[in-house]
């Protein structure tokens, strides 16, 4: 039997001019006001039990998904006006002037049935009858929309913008590792069309050999022309050519597949990727222009893959390892480390150069401002890598000694949280 309390609550609910349904923890509907009914031509009694998204298919969008999981991770209340034509739940109904309203506002909000059961409470109401109600306010919002799609179309344009400049910077930094790419590349290739003229003089005395099996009175004479030809010699020293050509093709694909990792240009997904390997691959790009001033050591953890996109990443670890190197001056070391502490994954790059002045530490994400001598750098590669880290919700510390050196600690989210689009509060 209900108690007085009760009941009152469901009168109360009953009577509102507005919608109130109630879920589950598993968001299947537990009851919904005579509102809902009224309006959606519905009976709770046929669809309690259900997914709310079996039952109105709109509800299922990635807004009100993310709506719930902040409810779920966060236990707060979550609002959301829709201001677009798609609504959460097409619930309209004829105005006394014959005007269309519909409902365009909600709140989701987490409750405890009797301190047990985590259950929702879903409620929607319209906002667009009290703009109509002021023509002052719904001129107000016509303009405020069409700001809105303005700042939108700035919004894009900046975006493409600095993609643009990022792939610009990644460009000019390419450029000016290119020519220790390209010795990189020559070395091995190098000492490969070296072995190769070797073994084709080993071909040739191999090739006398055997015609001379077919000319030779006695076992005895082709042994004394395995002999004069150091047959033993040729076949121990064919195999270490071979094996060391072998290993001068592999460096090679080693480099060509570093770059071709690191220079996704039209990359923009994230995706789980292993910080580890894009490390070794941005390694393996820029070897040359550290290899000379510094040596390299890696002080790994074992990380979670990582939800980020990779050849931006890439990017600011090549950004911090060159800058590592410019800033020693004679021969230092280079100590790249990792590590994950809960829901994050951290890199850091730590060198022995001369440090940054404390003065300037404020100052080094500006674009375009540089510490290097002119045609060293172009003062963004540090303000990109900055954006980056922003843009994949991390952030990056700095700690310098002049002197001494500087350290790079970079800070990454394993995952990215879900981002709600339009406009949410808790």
């Amino acid at each position: 039997m209900k108690t007085n309390s009760e009941i009152f609550f469901e009168t109360l609910v009953e009577g509102l001019d507005i919608g109130v349904i109630a879920l589950d923890a598993d968001l299947h509907i537990l009851h919904w006001n005579d509102f809902i009914t009224r309006q959606t031509g519905k009976c709770v009694d046929q669809v309690r039990g259900q997914p709310i998204t079996d039952i109105f298919p709109e509800t299922n969008n990635p807004q009100f998904h993310g709506m719930i999981e902040l409810a779920r991770s966060k236990g707060r209340h979550v609002y959301h006006h829709w201001l677009e034509l798609s609504l959460l739940i097409p619930l309209r109904f004829e105005s006394p002037d014959g005007d269309l309203l519909s409902l365009q506002s909600s709140l989701l909000f987490p409750y405890d049935h009797y301190g047990r059961e985590r259950r929702y409470g879903l409620v929607m109401y319209d906002t667009g009858a009290i703009a109509k109600s002021s023509r002052q306010l719904e001129a107000a919002l016509v303009a405020l929309s069409k700001k809105q799609a303005e700042q939108d179309q700035l919004i894009c344009k900046l975006e493409t913008a600095n993609t643009q400049l990022l792939q610009s910077e990644k460009l000019a930094a390419i450029g000016q590792l290119a020519a220790g790419v390209a010795h990189e590349i020559n070395n091995p290739i190098g000492y490969v069309l070296s072995n190769l003229k070797t073994l084709d003089g080993y071909v040739l005395d191999m090739l006398r050999i055997i015609d001379a099996v077919d000319e030779v009175s006695s076992l005895d004479e082709l042994r004394q022309i395995k002999h004069a030809l150091e047959y033993d010699y040729v076949r121990e020293d064919v195999k270490a050519l071979i094996s060391e050509s072998g290993d001068g093709i592999d460096r090679v694909k080693q480099i060509i597949s570093a770059l071709k990792d690191f220079s996704y240009i039209d990359e923009e997904e994230f995706r789980p990727a292993d910080l580890h390997r894009g490390i070794e691959t941005t390694l393996n790009v820029v070897n040359n222009e550290i290899k000379y001033k510094a040596e390299v050591t890696r002080e790994f953890g074992i990380l979670p893959e990582l939800e980020c996109i990779p050849s931006q990443i890439n990017q600011v670890v090549m950004n911090l390892l060159v800058n590592a190197a410019h800033s020693i001056e004679q021969f230092g070391r280079i100590t790249l480390r990792t590590s994950h502490e809960g829901d994050w994954v951290w890199f850091e790059v730590e060198d022995t150069g001369k440090g940054i002045d404390k003065k300037l530490l404020n100052r080094i994400y500006e674009p375009f401002f540089t510490t290097k001598p002119v045609g060293k750098g172009t003062g963004l590669g540090l303000a990109l890598s900055y954006n980056i880290v922003q843009k994949h919700n991390g952030r990056i510390e700095v700690r310098s000694e002049v002197g001494q050196g500087t350290c790079f600690r970079v800070w990454l989210p394993v995952c990215q949280p879900v981002a709600l689009t339009g406009k949410d509060a808790e």
